[in-house]
């Protein structure tokens, strides 16, 4: 050993700590990707919040105007319609970020 690791070992063993930790990580940091359940809980949210809500207006409405059933289907149905297309939407998205990380992931195995 040299001069500088006797007289403090522990530094010497901590650089050789961070040396293998450096080799091992990857290059770039890994990204945030979502779950399959995440995903799946996330899409279930959007979908129950839209018949809740529109349960809920329904709801309101029919006791506003005093005409039961009526506005509580018709807004069910509208909710579950609004649900349904968020929850699309958001599956679009998703896909378009995970094409976008695949193709950049390509490209970086092309060039390297």
């Amino acid at each position: 050993m040299g001069e500088g690791d006797a007289k403090n070992p522990l530094k010497s063993l901590e650089e050789k700590i961070a040396a293998a930790k450096k080799a091992v990580e990857p290059d770039q940091p890994v990204q945030n990707k979502f779950s399959a359940a995440e995903v799946g809980w996330r899409m279930i949210i959007e979908l129950t919040a839209g018949v809740f809500i529109g349960f809920g207006l329904g709801y309101g409405l029919d006791f506003l105007f005093n005409t039961k059933p009526v506005f509580i289907l018709i807004l069910t149905l509208f909710g579950f319609a609004a649900g349904v297309k968020t929850m699309m939407r958001s599956a679009r998205e998703l896909q378009k970020k995970e094409l976008s990380a695949q193709d950049s992931t390509e490209e970086d195995n092309i060039d390297g």
